[in-house]
């Protein structure tokens, strides 16, 4: 059967390869992203086609993919908010996602980027870097054993985060809207608003879910501790842009780590840098948020951007696809 995968890095194509060898499909990787009836026309003669988070199945696309012939639309991630999951049933489109793949890529990224903000190295590598070797107070940092780091979301990724925290000596204290067992050991589950009170940092690992709207509103960000840090490698629609902006510049937060951001397909994966007036007359806010550096570190959705995690990804969509074809059915069938 031949296959479309959309968003194909160079980097992720011998693991295509090499996972593939199990399987026998006829596998076509493009780099594109689904984002316009051009991308979508991409998948003219092939019956499966595979998207990453930004691609965009909408009601126009799947009446394209339908007419087309395309049977099986299926994405490599754990979201699914990026298809219409409701019209796509309805037209009789074969579903499957990916339940989860490696923990720790996300959560590595999660405790990186906070340890770098807590020890300010993105600061002192920048003023070393322009052969000013000076210490001064903008480096003095607190120790992480010192801390108290919130965790929001327990699933896989997060309670892999609160492990790796706990391992560096934090004391971790964790919410989630279902309660976990047996983590004792690692986090203690509290309140949301006892998680926003106590927490030097705090990091997101929670799942948007648009009836319960935004979780990092102005109100919870005026609850946090002075001098605190965000972080959020889960979704961007978790959090109000705006006003995590205005209490960076406020000097309420300290900084923020921020891998995704809503509305991000206007700017990452894009190369800007030779049009920067024309970057900041249509994103300002965007513009004030990485102009907010080295206070600030933003990276454009690499959190699952390591070997394992790509690879996990890769076979899981590729099983989806036999287990359909082998029994009709797949235990990773979106939900309407």
């Amino acid at each position: 059967m031949k296959v479309l995968f959309y968003g194909v890095r160079e980097v992720e194509v011998p693991l295509f390869h090499e996972q593939n060898k199990r399987f026998g499909f006829d596998l076509e990787l493009i780099p594109d992203y689904l984002n316009s009836k051009e991308t979508a026309e991409k998948a003219k003669g092939f019956e499966c086609v595979v998207l990453r988070g930004n691609c965009f199945a909408t009601k126009e696309v799947l009446d394209m993919y339908k007419e087309y012939g395309v049977k099986y639309l299926f994405t490599r991630t754990v979201g699914t908010n990026h298809i219409d999951v409701k019209y796509a049933k309805e037209l009789g489109f074969k579903l499957a996602y990916v339940p989860f793949y490696s923990p720790n890529a996300i959560a590595e990224l999660a405790v990186s980027l906070a340890m770098s903000l807590l020890r300010h190295l993105p600061y002192t590598a920048e003023k070393f870097n322009k052969k000013d070797f000076t210490v001064d107070a903008k480096m003095f940092s607190r120790e992480i054993r010192n801390c108290t780091v919130g965790v929001v979301g327990l699933g896989r990724i997060g309670f892999t985060a609160a492990k790796l925290f706990k391992g560096l000596g934090a004391n971790v204290i964790g919410y989630d809207m279902f309660p976990k067992t047996g983590v004792e050991d690692i986090v203690t589950q509290v309140s949301m608003e006892e998680l926003i009170a106590k927490s030097d940092i705090i990091t997101l690992h929670a799942p948007f879910i648009k009836e319960n709207g935004k979780i990092v509103t102005k109100e919870f960000l005026s609850k946090m501790k002075e001098n605190s840090i965000l972080i959020n490698t889960a979704r961007g629609e978790l959090m109000d842009l705006e006003a995590v902006v205005a209490a960076l510049e406020s000097g309420h937060l300290a900084g923020a780590g921020i891998d995704t951001i809503e509305g991000e397909v206007n700017y990452f994966f894009k190369n800007f840098s030779n049009d920067e007036a024309k970057f900041k007359l249509e994103y300002p806010l965007f513009n004030k948020l990485i102009e907010l550096y080295p206070r600030v570190l933003v990276t454009p959705h690499v959190g699952s951007y390591t070997d394992e995690a790509a690879s996990n990804m890769i076979e899981t969509s590729l099983e989806n696809l036999k287990e359909y074809l082998d029994t009709g059915a797949c235990k990773n069938d979106i939900k309407a």
